[in-house]
């Protein structure tokens, strides 16, 4: 199917350069934030020496995870070979691009010493999974971009089933390294868990279809151009499986946490007296980013509304975002168990909660993290023929058009 830039859609300018002119200070507000915690230090935010992971790495997390799963359609169709899905790669691996810039950019910029990456790149340490993280994301980009090269240059289509199977397995192999820096903290009771990967490779699915959904249905609409029920019903049913394989793994999760004697006080944090983490837990991640979204795309009298593959897909996110919120920061308030059996008191706050509250810069720069994901897409798409020139059912699927119009 024949591809095109935004550009060249009449009538947009004004909407992109609008749009442009909103992320980017949006970005700009964001180094300010970084650079005001990088001056004035990070007692300026909500982070102690009990919780070191804040709302930065809340929104880092999410982005990079996210990111695995945006190239989730692209895969779908070069991999697998659904014909639907085809047409939609280009923009897929373009999103995945963005949300893995975006969440690394904001990853580098609340270490507080952004000038020490260049130590952590030039020497390494392999017994640690940061060090491989590092040859995963710039890998993940490095495979996506050639998969992108070889979908846009004809003579290298006969490439691109190759490269899509290794961009395939790689992003599994990133979710999962990413996963385990939680599973592999042995120290904290809420992350040592082998099924940290899985349920991290299984959220980014999820999280990376809703975003990917989203990114879709506002060009498509901004653009006035006719996006067909073929395309929304298939990629909001595949969003609700995703969604029920994250509450799958979380369920296995506690309910393995539960069964192990020692880990019963921390889910006994999670699940009832965390006060709002679990609130986040039940209200935020079960209900808000698990039961209502599925209950919005396979519900047969709302299945194929884009409204609400729009409004499930808003909800997976923001539910993403308080599962997130609850594993990276509800993980380290619950305090290190340093003595099994023995209650602990002293100076240092041993044994008690650590209370949490994020300040504006770091939800500053949490979120000029997603405007430059958001901006590298709408300039891709400016430049480059990411875009399908029609979603509409008889081009997706002239058989679907055959069926309708039968008397």
């Amino acid at each position: 199917m024949k591809q095109i830039t935004y550009s060249e859609i009449k009538g947009n300018n004004a909407s992109f350069y609008a749009l442009a002119a909103i992320l980017g200070s949006v970005v700009l507000t964001a180094l300010g934030c970084a650079f005001y915690m990088e001056h004035y230090g990070h007692y300026v935010t909500g982070m102690s020496n009990q919780i070191v992971w804040g709302t930065p790495h809340v929104f880092a997390i999410f982005l990079i995870v996210a990111a695995s799963g945006a190239l989730n359609v692209a895969s779908i169709g070069s991999v697998f070979g659904k014909p639907v899905y085809k047409p939609l790669g280009r923009l897929s691996g373009l999103a995945a691009i963005a949300l893995l810039v975006g969440g690394l950019v904001v990853l580098v910029l609340d270490l507080g010493r952004p000038d020490r990456l260049i130590v952590a790149m030039t020497h390494y340490n392999f017994k640690s999974i940061f060090a491989w993280n590092i040859f995963l994301y710039v890998g993940f980009m490095v495979i996506v971009a050639v998969y992108l090269w070889l979908q846009m240059e004809r003579r290298m289509n006969r490439y691109v089933k190759t490269a899509a199977l290794v961009a395939f397995l790689w992003r599994l192999i990133l979710t999962t390294g990413t996963g385990s820096i939680f599973g592999f903290l042995v120290a904290r009771e809420a992350y040592d868990s082998a099924i940290m990967a899985p349920l991290f490779v299984a959220m980014s699915f999820s999280f990376g279809l809703a975003v990917y959904i989203l990114i879709l249905l506002a060009v498509y609409r901004g653009s006035e151009r006719d996006i067909g029920d073929v395309v929304m019903r298939k990629l909001s049913r595949l969003l609700g499986v995703f969604v029920a394989a994250v509450l799958y793994f979380t369920a296995v999760q506690h309910l393995a946490n539960l069964y192990a004697a020692e880990h019963t006080g921390v889910e006994r944090f999670i699940l009832l007296d965390g006060g709002i983490y679990t609130v986040l837990f039940w209200a935020g991640q079960v209900v808000l980013g698990g039961l209502i979204p599925m209950i919005l795309v396979f519900r047969p009298a709302t299945a194929d509304s884009n409204r609400n593959a729009i409004l499930a897909s808003i909800l997976v996110i923001i539910g993403g975002f308080a599962q997130v919120y609850v594993i990276v920061i509800g993980g380290q308030a619950y305090p290190l168990d340093l003595f099994p059996g023995m209650e602990v008191s002293s100076s240092f706050y041993d044994g008690v909660v650590s209370g949490y509250a994020p300040s504006l810069p770091e939800v500053g720069l949490g979120l000029g993290g997603v405007a430059l994901s958001g901006l590298i897409v709408l300039f891709g798409l400016k430049l480059l023929r990411f875009l399908p020139v029609s979603l509409a059912n008889a081009a997706i699927d002239p058989h679907h058009k055959a069926v309708t119009d039968r008397p």
